[in-house]
């Protein structure tokens, strides 16, 4: 028999305030010009989560796992599928067979993508990435960019080049300014200039270009951008640049966590500190006796206990082990509410902790 989990923790995804982010990012991108690449990783490739993205008609449903890109040619989406993390050099037969389109910075793996799509009868278009300053993937060295392109328009018949992009933000925290993206724009031009013909796609970025598109500040030639936390979460833009973005939803995602434990007791640890279950040595604040509540999950299923919203006003994450989430219920206590073995406490969340729930056995999924 095989053990299927029912109850809490549960993560409920309301599609319908889903389908409607995607509806007004797109259309404000269309304003501008450019189409939506719609990345799907960080709620792991949920099906259900796709189909929204799917039915709203964005140019390329998007991951960076090739598994998910997978199940979705497995389950019959016929939107076009971007690999939006540079291929492993191994995985390059699976990126031609379930992928349209892939992001690519080195020429070993664009001779083997072009040999791999020569074995299955198939043109497999690419996307090649400059850095711009963010120091992840991309070339560099912009001459060898273009002497590379040069390559693949003259040299690799079984690809064809569709475009350029570029990452910023994700690892350098570099932001995508106007002066930044037409630092794109030239690259690629200097690329249509060697191969004779206009890219059909130029990729400034991903949810943070979305502040361009929110400004109007987004330079012509970009056309394409790859959204996924400013879709599932719209948390960024307003929290830390202080964008209004009242017209999207930020509660797509909702942590229903069931009470497993209240008592009152000490707020500091008794006896010789040592180290945490992960290997940390925690400073804990002596705040005297205190009201606790303990819930049925832990750092396994959601990662930083800090990147965890609660609902409920008074309510104070103290921190967690894998399997056990911590609460001090004290201020929630003397505004007379009264928290109970089996309640049921909400949660908003941030894109980290809905990577890992969506990653969790030990969460339910819910649709509504």
């Amino acid at each position: 028999m095989v053990y299927v989990k029912r109850g809490y923790p549960r993560l409920v995804v309301d599609l319908n305030k889903l389908y409607h982010n995607i509806e007004v990012a797109k259309n404000k991108c269309a304003e501008t010009g450019a189409e939506i690449a719609g990345v799907i990783k960080g709620c792991t490739g949920l099906v259900p989560c796709a189909r929204q993205f799917e039915r709203a008609g964005v140019k390329y449903l998007a991951s960076s796992r090739i598994e998910q890109l997978a199940r979705l040619k497995e389950n019959g989406f016929s939107t076009p599928l971007l690999m939006v993390r540079i291929p492993m050099l191994s995985e390059t037969e699976d990126i031609v067979r379930y992928c349209d389109c892939s992001l690519n910075s080195e020429m070993a793996v664009l001779n083997a993508l072009n040999e791999q799509a020569g074995l299955q009868n198939k043109i497999h278009k690419v996307i090649l990435m400059a850095d711009c300053g963010d120091l992840r993937e991309g070339w560099w060295d912009k001459g060898e960019m273009v002497r590379d392109a040069l390559r693949v328009e003259e040299q690799l018949a079984n690809l064809h080049l569709e475009g350029v992009g570029f990452n910023v933000g994700c690892y350098g925290s570099v932001m995508a300014t106007p002066d930044k993206l037409e630092e794109l724009i030239h690259v690629a031009e200097d690329i249509e200039g060697a191969i004779g013909r206009e890219l059909e796609i130029i990729s400034g970025g991903a949810t943070g270009s979305f502040m361009r598109v929110m400004d109007g500040d987004l330079p012509e030639r970009i056309n394409m951008l790859r959204i996924g936390e400013g879709i599932l979460l719209a948390y960024d833009l307003p929290v830390l640049y202080g964008y209004d973005s009242g017209d999207l939803y930020r509660d797509v995602f909702t942590l229903r966590a069931e009470v497993i434990e209240v008592k009152d007791k000490p707020s500091h640890p008794v006896g010789k500190i040592g180290y945490d279950a992960f290997g940390h040595q925690i400073r804990y604040e002596d705040r005297g006796i205190r009201r606790r509540a303990l819930l049925g999950l832990g750092k396994c299923d959601y990662g930083d206990p800090a990147e965890l919203l609660p609902r409920m006003q008074g309510l104070q994450i103290l921190g967690a082990s894998s399997d056990h989430t911590i609460l001090d219920i004290q201020d929630v206590v003397r505004r007379g509410i009264e928290i109970r073995v089996g309640d049921i406490l909400e949660f908003d969340l941030k894109y980290a902790t809905i990577v890992y729930l969506t990653n969790s056995d030990n969460v339910e999924v819910v649709y509504i």
